[in-house]
Formats: structure tokens, C-alpha cells, sequence
């Protein structure tokens, strides 16, 4: 049974139908609200352990390294956001973190109200400097920071908070109306800008709103490193770095790389029925820890644990993903000429690998897998030549002469690890040399470090799905100057029709502006769809509460209302 109680309002970018998802979503909340508080009042279970697709390398899961991690399905309800991502993607609205109004239409005006009883962990208040680093680490003007993407926050000209306050007034560039605007500020993008106040002693939001370039460096590095999650974190460095702003707050992190997660006493909403998360990167001993019933929630890719079995005392649920897998091929190295990138491409056999997955190929880059009407535009002609794996056509596209390709994937993985075999397979003919390297670290970084020519992943280079949920937001993975644009793609036309996309609610305009991208991303080639990658979410038949979701946040939109029945 799928329960969603939190009180909020539903926001969908395609305001066509928003009305009806949202009264239907207010129907489900109402009903299963009911029926599971009353269920889960006196008997759930103290603790839940629960998997997640990779590392938990940091609590800042906007960082290029932390949006390719599982932090955010791990911190979902730890750091919360004007919104979250409901069941199905859309962002619902957080009434107990705030409220946003729309002020003014043409230029676009935002007014932020945070909650008055909003309250980190530590005991200090939320208030709108949060929103002002936020919006400085991603818009782009600062030097410093390691953002993964600046997806709308690039579009806001300016924010006007006076430190120490709840409220905010956010102005966009005219004519950047962005559309998903409901996309920023959401849950686990609002980091605790006062642990960098405090640690620098400096008024962070003066700093940035006036460009003080000194403490601009300062504060970025900060923002990039202060918030990794190492072991044996002391309880003090806990309660000073790594506060909470929701249900749950870390305790501490294992010597495995877990984290667990305890009820947080200061939050200010309806408390957490589960009062321990363990939260569990995923490891090769699912299938083990599933048949000895230590987990009781696992949310990971599809295939990537194997054929992993589902115990009688265990549900199963198969859903596709926003996220696109995909081969993102690195700047430097052996791939960097376009001839390698494509005659790579040519001998990949794209349609014997998804069908190994169960689902179609995917032709897009620039919409997501949840708007396949509108991908349908995107490339599915140009695509043709790339389906079957042709290594004659690869073999001439190199002119004859022999590559050496290294395919990097975080491990372990079994189906990437299946799908780097498939091309090693298809392209020795070719001339073209596949070796497996499977990754302990971040993929993006080992792209950076030129440890690897090409990482297997997704959206954004992601081991979960990747996906904001927005085609408009993930298509910033390949505009120039964006942090998980890892091929180091630049094509002002491309930038162009990615920014048109951003501010575009017209379907006629998408379609020919997909239509525009395509022949040009086929034929440049910066990554190479693969497949929508697809969700596998395993859970106890005691657990309630627990539902898929297709975006980067995944199963633990609501952790705090799991319920494990004893």
C-alpha cells in the first residue's frame, strides 16, 4: 500500500493537466493517510535498513560528485525544501518548510516564505541565506564552486534577503521565465549556509550578494568539502556540520559507508513514524541480506544487483526512470576526436541491450524518458545508423586504424558490467579494444581524472536515475560550463535550444526545437543513449508506506512516513 502523508499541494510543470494529478494525488493522501496512522500509531518497528544505488560520499548532494551518489535518496527528509518529488516525479509543494508566491509574471518574481518555526537541528533557524548559497553555488557568476548543474539558478538575476530573515524575493532575468521554477529550492538543495558562517566567521550572504572575491573562494571551498561524510564522524562534528532541517538527522556513519538516520527532535512537522533509518550503499550481499531478512526496503537500478530473487515474505516492484543510461564519453583521451566517438557508437549494439533490459532504446538527449511523445522528435532518424552495431561501419569510420577504449561504471553492477561485455564483443572486429574498469570512486570524477574514456551511467552521471524529473532541467547535462555536463560539451546552437526549453511551455515549440538538437548531438556525439534505465524497488510485505519514484530521490520521498509492522 502506497502512502503519501505530508501535507502539500501538487505542482506539475505541465500545467495541461495539473488539476486533475493533483486532485487525485489529495484523494490518495486523504484515504491513505487515514488508514496508516491508525495502522501504524502503536506497532511499527523502531528501525528500517534500507539500499540505496551507490556511495554516500557527502551530504551536499549538489556537488558533481554528490548529485551522481545515492545522498539523495539517503537525505530526502533530512534536508528539506519548498518541495519534494512525489510518486510519480512531480514536485509537490512542502507547506512545512514554506510557502512561494508569484509576485510578478513578466520579468518573473518569487516571493520565498519560510516556515517561522523552521529550525535546524542545532538549533538555528532556516532562514534565507540558505537560499542565497544555494543560488550562488549554482547560478554560475561565482567562481569556486563544484555544482553539478545550474539548471534555473543561471536564470535568477538576482535574490533580496536580509540575513537572518524568513523571507526572499527572488527576480529572474526577463524573458527567462522559468518554467519548472518549482524545481529550485526543493529538498536537499538548501544547505545550512551558517556551518560556513560559522566555521569562516564572515557574514556569508554580504560576502556573496556584494562579489567579495576573497571570501567568495573561501566560502565555495567550504561549500564544496565541509560536508563530506567520512567514518567515525565524532557526535559533536554530527550536531556542528551535518545539521538537519527535516524528520530525520544523521547520527553517525558506519565503517561500511552507511548512514544512519534518527528522528529528528526539533523538526517542527508531524514527527517520524520510523524512528532509525539505516540507510546502506548498495554491495554485492543484497541477495544474501534479503534471504536473511536484514533489509526491509531496497531501491536500486534495475539488473544491477543481478537476478536478484524475491523471497516469499518480499514485494517487487519494476517501474522505468527519468534517467537515461548512456555511455558519456570524456573530453580527453581516446575518445576525444569525434571520429572515435562515433565509430564507438557505431559498433555499440544499443538495441540487443535494451532488449536485455526488457525495454526500448532510447533516441533522446534533450527530453526525458517520461515525455516519449515529445522524444520522438529527438533523433529517432539520425539514430538509426547507431541500433544494431556495425563494426564495418566502425572499422572505416577509424579508417582501419586500432582503439583502445576504457569504459568506467561504479560497481558492482552486474548489468553494466553484462553491457560493457556486449561491446567489448561487437566492437573487437572493429579494431576497437574494451576494457571493464568498475569504479570504488564517483564516476564523474574519474572522468575528470582521466582514469576512464567513457562512464556508463546515467543522467548526469549518475548510478541511480539522475533525473530531476524536469526534461528541462536534465537537459542541462550537455550545456557548456554545466558541472555534470562530464563530456565537456560546448555547442552554442545546443546551449541555445537548452535555454529556449528552460522557458518554452508550448509542446509545438519543443517538438521543433528537439527536432533542431538532434542532428547536431548525433552527429558531434558527447554521450550515446542507451536505455531508460529501469527501477527495481524490493521491500518487506510488512513495510508500509513505501512507493517508487522515477527521479533521483527514489523511494524515501516520504521515509519518515515507512512504516515497518511488527
Amino acid at each position: 500500500m502506497a502512502t503519501w502523508c505530508r501535507r502539500g499541494e501538487g505542482k506539475i510543470s505541465q500545467w495541461s493537466v495539473m488539476r486533475k494529478v493533483l486532485i487525485g494525488n489529495i484523494i490518495g493522501l486523504l484515504i491513505a493517510c487515514v488508514a496508516t496512522l491508525a495502522a501504524c500509531s502503536s506497532s511499527a518497528a523502531g528501525q528500517v535498513d534500507y539500499v540505496v544505488d551507490g556511495a554516500l560520499p557527502t551530504y551536499n548532494t549538489n556537488t558533481v560528485s554528490g548529485a551522481a551518489s545515492a545522498g539523495a535518496q539517503a537525505f530526502a527528509r533530512v534536508l528539506t525544501g519548498f518541495g519534494y518529488h512525489g510518486p510519480d516525479g512531480q514536485v509537490v509543494a512542502d507547506h512545512d518548510f514554506g510557502t512561494i508566491s508569484v509576485v510578478g509574471g513578466s520579468p518573473l518574481v518569487l516571493d520565498y516564505q519560510i516556515a517561522d518555526n523552521a529550525v535546524y537541528s542545532d538549533g538555528k533557524p532556516v532562514t534565507c541565506d540558505d537560499l542565497v548559497l544555494t543560488w550562488a553555488a549554482q547560478s554560475g557568476r561565482f567562481p569556486g564552486f563544484d555544482a553539478a548543474t545550474q539548471a534555473g539558478y543561471l536564470d535568477i538575476a538576482n535574490i533580496e534577503c536580509t540575513a537572518g530573515q524568513k523571507k526572499a524575493r527572488v527576480s529572474f532575468i526577463p524573458d527567462r521565465g522559468v518554467v519548472d521554477y518549482t524545481q529550485l529550492f526543493t529538498a536537499t538543495s538548501l544547505m545550512p549556509s551558517h556551518v560556513i558562517a560559522d566555521q569562516l566567521n564572515v557574514d556569508v550572504t554580504a560576502a556573496l550578494l556584494s562579489n567579495d572575491a576573497s571570501l567568495v573562494e573561501q566560502i565555495a571551498r567550504l561549500w564544496n568539502t565541509t560536508w563530506d561524510l567520512k567514518r567515525g564522524l565524532k557526535p559533536d562534528e554530527v550536531f556542528k556540520r551535518f545539521p538537519s532541517s527535516g524528520p530525520y538527522k544523521i547520527e553517525s556513519v558506519l565503517d561500511g559507508g552507511a548512514v544512519v538516520l534518527v528522528a529528528n527532535d526539533r523538526w517542527w512537522g508531524a514527527k517520524a513514524i520510523t524512528k532509525r533509518v539505516t540507510v546502506w550503499p548498495q554491495g554485492a550481499d543484497i541477495q544474501d541480506r534479503v534471504n536473511n531478512r536484514n533489509v526491509d526496503v531496497v531501491d536500486v537500478a534495475a539488473g544491477s544487483s543481478g537476478a536478484l530473487a524475491t523471497p516469499d515474505n518480499y514485494q517487487r516492484i519494476d517501474s522505468p526512470s527519468g534517467g537515461i543510461e548512456q555511455l558519456i564519453f570524456a573530453p580527453q583521451g581516446s575518445l576525444a576526436d569525434i571520429r572515435a566517438r562515433r565509430a564507438l557508437a557505431l559498433c555499440t549494439p544499443r538495441e540487443a541491450i535494451a532488449r536485455d533490459a526488457g525495454v526500448p532504446v532510447a533516441n533522446s538527449r534533450l527530453s526525458p524518458a517520461t515525455e516519449d511523445a515529445v522524444a520522438e522528435a529527438d533523433g529517432a532518424t539520425q539514430a538509426s545508423q547507431f541500433n544494431k552495431g556495425d563494426p564495418a561501419a566502425a572499422r572505416d569510420a577509424l579508417g582501419g586504424a586500432p582503439l583502445a577504449v576504457r569504459i568506467g561504471y561504479h560497481r558492482p553492477n552486474a548489468r553494466l558490467a553484462a553491457i560493457v561485455g556486449a561491446i567489448a564483443a561487437s566492437c573487437a572486429p572493429a579494431g576497437i579494444t574494451v576494457s571493464d574498469v568498475s569504479l570504488d570512486t564517483p564516476g564523474p570524477l574519474a572522468v575528470r581524472d582521466g582514469k576512464i574514456d567513457v562512464l556508463l551511467a546515467s543522467t548526469g552521471g549518475a548510478t541511480g536515475s539522475g533525473s530531476t524529473g524536469s526534461s528541462a532541467m536534465d537537459a542541462y547535462c550537455l550545456h557548456s560550463g554545466n558541472g555534470n555536463n562530464l563530456s565537456g560539451y560546448a555547442n552554442p546552437q545546443v546551449d541555445g535550444i537548452i535555454g529556449a526549453l528552460a522557458v518554452s511551455a508550448d509542446p509545438a515549440e519543443r517538438v521543433r526545437l528537439l527536432a533542431d538538437g538532434a542532428p547536431v548531438l548525433w552527429g558531434e556525439m558527447p554521450t550515446l543513449p542507451l536505455y531508460r534505465q529501469q527501477r527495481t524497488l524490493l521491500m518487506s510485505k510488512k513495510m508500509y508506506g513505501v512507493s517508487r519514484n522515477p527521479t533521483r530521490w527514489g523511494a524515501a520521498w516520504n521515509m519518515d512516513r515507512w512504516a515497518l509492522m511488527q
